[in-house]
């Protein structure tokens, strides 16, 4: 059972997310998986308690709005009872197996769209939240773990490793445009594309930090460095001290990114 992977308050409140969207869907739920920290070597004191549900159909609006209630229930320091974040993404299984790039996700709720969903906005996420599908599938497959429903190579094909790479190139300029108010986690995640793009695997955030300090420049080490251990829980989050260094450094990552994926999709050049 995927839930054996995570705390006792974590597998109580992953159990109240599939209790949900199982309420919302019935027997339009086909299953509900576990994927990021969770599976990519534990989930850390600041990670989301990360959720992929596939459908057998689209949500209605009236469907999202009674899911929305539920989720703001049990996730984040706004709930009634205060518990980790949530991040949950439901697909519609027509529509990502056979595999076709690009993919796109019914619903995403994450605290980061709380005030919008609380507006009354049904579909807050970016367009570029789409892209997240390929990386979220890809994880899915890889943690097996699933809370619900049959094992995810049941219902998910696998995503092509050029699609895997399209999805995070697409969606590094969005990140750039995250840094000032998203910093740990911005840093985290392009540290994870660099090394997914250039090993072939994903990793946890941690441990692609890790793989990422041993190739910067002394330069651009501390920033990349905070971040990895605010997000193990060693330090308190800061940044004051390290903001001038904080976009030069993403800068020499994308940089870097974009090159290796250049070099390994070399332009015809022929007249």
């Amino acid at each position: 059972m995927a839930a054996g992977r995570l705390p006792a308050a974590e597998t109580e409140q992953a159990a109240r997310v599939v209790a949900a969207v199982a309420d919302v869907l019935g027997d339009d739920l086909l299953g509900v998986y576990l994927h990021g920290s969770a599976v990519l070597g534990g989930i850390r004191p600041l990670s989301d308690l990360d959720v992929l549900a596939v459908s057998a159909r689209r949500t209605t609006p009236e469907e999202k709005r009674r899911l929305v209630d539920r989720l703001r229930a049990v996730s984040g320091r706004r709930a009634p009872v205060p518990a980790r974040p949530v991040e949950l993404t439901i697909v519609v299984a027509s529509e990502v197996r056979p595999w076709r790039a690009p993919a796109r996700l019914d619903l995403q709720y994450g605290e980061w769209l709380r005030d919008d969903f609380e507006r009354g906005k049904l579909d807050p996420w970016s367009e570029n939240a789409h892209l997240d599908v390929a990386v979220l599938l890809a994880i899915c497959l890889l943690g097996d773990c699933p809370l619900a429903g049959p094992p995810p190579a049941e219902l998910l094909d696998p995503v092509p490793r050029d699609d895997l790479v399209a999805a995070m190139v697409g969606g590094l300029d969005e990140l750039d445009g995250e840094i000032e108010d998203d910093t740990r986690n911005v840093l985290l995640t392009l540290a994870r594309i660099w090394c997914t793009i250039a090993t072939g695997q994903i990793r946890s955030k941690d441990e692609a930090a890790a793989w990422v300090l041993a190739r910067l420049p002394e330069r651009h080490r501390p920033v990349l460095e905070r971040a990895r251990s605010i997000y193990l829980g060693e330090t308190e989050e800061r940044w004051d001290d390290l903001a001038p260094q904080v976009r030069p450094h993403a800068a020499y990552v994308v940089t870097e990114t974009r090159r290796l994926v250049e070099a390994s999709n070399p332009v015809d050049r022929a007249d």
